[in-house]
């Protein structure tokens, strides 16, 4: 699967999704997010079971204060529309599955 870029205009579609969604909210300005972002793109092409979703927080500055995001990237897993994990920080491949799983 693709990542999809969220905005405030399609993020209501998250609420209803049945996968558990994981939600990478970056900066194109930000070293941290630049290495954290292919591995986001590489969990997107591998689980099937998960939707992959991209936020720039310089452009949706709304959604990134609905979730809190202070600093980038902040990594969300939502499940049954709900959040039920944050962290903040690059994270290595292995950690980030472990918040999915």
């Amino acid at each position: 699967m693709s990542v999809l870029q969220i905005n405030k205009n399609n993020f209501e579609s998250l609420k209803n999704e049945s996968r558990t969604v994981l939600i990478d909210f970056y900066a194109d300005w930000c070293g941290p997010c630049r290495m954290v972002s292919p591995i986001v793109d590489e969990i997107a092409a591998e689980r099937s079971d998960l939707l992959v979703c991209k936020v720039n927080v310089d452009n949706e500055p709304e959604l990134a204060a609905q979730f809190g995001v202070f600093s980038i990237p902040t990594l969300a897993v939502m499940k049954d529309g709900r959040v039920v994990e944050q962290v903040s920080g690059a994270r290595p491949k292995a950690q980030i599955l472990e918040l999915v799983d």
